[in-house]
């Protein structure tokens, strides 16, 4: 991270012995300020677990004639959503229907993942993967008719919170954030493309998940500022444990509102 030096504090009056301006003629420059972090355990663990399922899929297909039972009993499927399985707007993103799928998602949420989490910490990205993949299943549940499964639901709520981060911290990564920025929109914006011009993606539920995670973040995702004087620096987290709360159950709640009134009104 790089942030203009020579800071001065702004508490100070202009007149206070510590007040340290810098030279009418001198132009900042870049200092290096290494960020607060965290091991991604998260990530892996999401990883791990859904790794753990896709081999109980394969065997399932093994052991009860080519019927894949996490996926019959997880999936979502619509008509069984109305009867009340609404664990299938959660479950989905556990599941996967390929070595491709899974790989795919798996290798997106290991490029991501841990980045986030080190500036999320652990349950605060464990919500917005949870929640991004929840928003996506609803999202699909309300406008794709077809069976879905996957985690690019969560995968596109990663990719809305990183832009968010990029996006809300633009002052402490400099020119880096804009190109970070622009590659996050491209990808983003390319994926969206190809799942509309193809069969069998799910892109509502990609929609959905991308829309869920950028709410979740522009609410409640990291907001840094720089404290201190030179070389004695450090980078503060303006977001508290109240605002995840608040996000989580303002974005959660929407979603399932909407997916409750779509139940209601397809019973008749």
């Amino acid at each position: 991270m790089n942030q203009d030096y020579p800071p001065r504090d702004p508490q100070l009056p202009p007149d206070h012995p510590d007040f340290n301006p810098p030279p009418s003629n001198a132009a900042p420059r870049r200092v290096s300020i290494r960020l607060p972090g965290v091991s991604p355990v998260v990530s892996y663990a999401l990883l791990g677990v859904t790794i753990f399922v896709f081999l109980l899929q394969t065997a399932s297909t093994y052991l009860f004639n080519g019927v894949d039972l996490p996926a019959t009993l997880g999936m979502k499927v619509d008509s069984l959503i109305e009867q009340g399985q609404v664990w299938r707007l959660i479950t989905p993103l556990f599941l996967h229907g390929g070595l491709l799928h899974i790989g795919f998602n798996m290798y997106a949420l290991y490029l991501f993942g841990p980045g986030l989490e080190r500036h999320y910490g652990h349950g605060r990205f464990l919500v917005l993967y949870l929640l991004s993949g929840f928003t996506g299943n609803v999202m699909s549940f309300l406008f794709a008719a077809a069976p879905s499964l996957g985690a690019s639901t969560a995968i596109f709520g990663l990719l809305g919170a990183e832009g968010v981060f990029l996006y809300q911290n633009r002052q402490i990564f400099g020119e880096n954030a804009q190109r970070a920025l622009l590659n996050i929109v491209l990808i983003a914006g390319i994926n969206l493309f190809i799942g509309g011009v193809s069969m069998g993606i799910d892109n509502w539920g990609h929609v959905g998940g991308l829309l869920g995670g950028t709410l979740f973040a522009w609410s409640a995702g990291p907001l840094l500022h720089v404290e201190g004087l030179f070389p004695n620096l450090k980078v503060v987290d303006d977001r508290e444990g109240g605002d995840t709360l608040r996000a989580s159950l303002g974005v959660g709640l929407l979603f399932i509102l909407l997916a409750a009134v779509t139940i209601y009104l397809r019973r008749g």
